[in-house]
């Protein structure tokens, strides 16, 4: 499972200290951060499924081999890590979640989703954070395919927000009309996850942040 982690977007000619949310630090190479073992890929056996509020009430499904054919992009983006670390300038390689979107349209009262990973993990987000067009279904850093520990085969990076939105190991996407907290959401952490808002705790929530606890 995906230990608290998060992301944004760097500004051409930025310092580093300016691109660093409040209270980050910056970080030189990528911790291995996560909650519970690393799960074993079986491809055979693996499968990425959108369900939920589908706009045509079915779901969609994708083995490891159809997954891998779709459209390939690249985005540069920073990754904002809840303990405090950042990650700038990566360059993520994989499926845009607009791609997932178009392929599998969620129905006209969708304004949530619930990304699903290994062992029951989830991460909740609005739908407007998840089309963004950084939001990315990462299979690749760097030009190089992620190691089993960083979320292979596949992780969910959605640049603007901390990275715990963004869980390794992903297997499926949730449309829902009303919003529903996550694994770590109901554990305490902020139901947004804005890290220029720095944004970490349910206990700084607003009225209207997310459901009640």
């Amino acid at each position: 499972m995906g230990q608290p982690e998060g992301g944004a977007r760097r500004e051409e000619g930025a310092s580093a200290a300016s691109e660093l949310p409040p209270g980050q630090r910056l970080q030189r190479g990528w911790p291995v951060t996560h909650y519970g073992p690393v799960p074993r890929f079986k491809p055979e056996r693996w499968e990425f499924r959108v369900f939920g509020a589908t706009a045509d009430g079915d779901k969609r499904c994708w083995n490891h081999e159809e997954f891998s054919a779709l459209p390939f992009a690249t985005v540069v983006a920073d990754l904002h890590c809840v303990t405090k670390f950042s990650m700038l300038g990566a360059e993520w390689g994989g499926v845009l979640a607009r791609t997932i979107l178009e392929l599998a349209p969620p129905a006209p009262n969708v304004t949530h989703v619930m990304v699903w990973a290994e062992y029951g993990y989830s991460a909740n987000m609005r739908l407007s954070d998840f089309a963004s067009e950084q939001t990315i279904f990462a299979t690749h850093k760097d030009g190089e395919p992620l190691t089993a520990e960083h979320g292979f085969p596949l992780r969910l990076v959605v640049p603007h927000l901390y990275a715990w939105k963004g869980p390794k190991w992903v297997r499926g996407v949730e449309y829902m009309a009303a919003d529903r907290r996550g694994f770590w959401e109901e554990r305490g952490y902020h139901n947004i996850g804005d890290p220029w808002r720095e944004q970490r705790y349910s206990y700084q929530e607003e009225p209207g942040d997310g459901p009640e606890l």
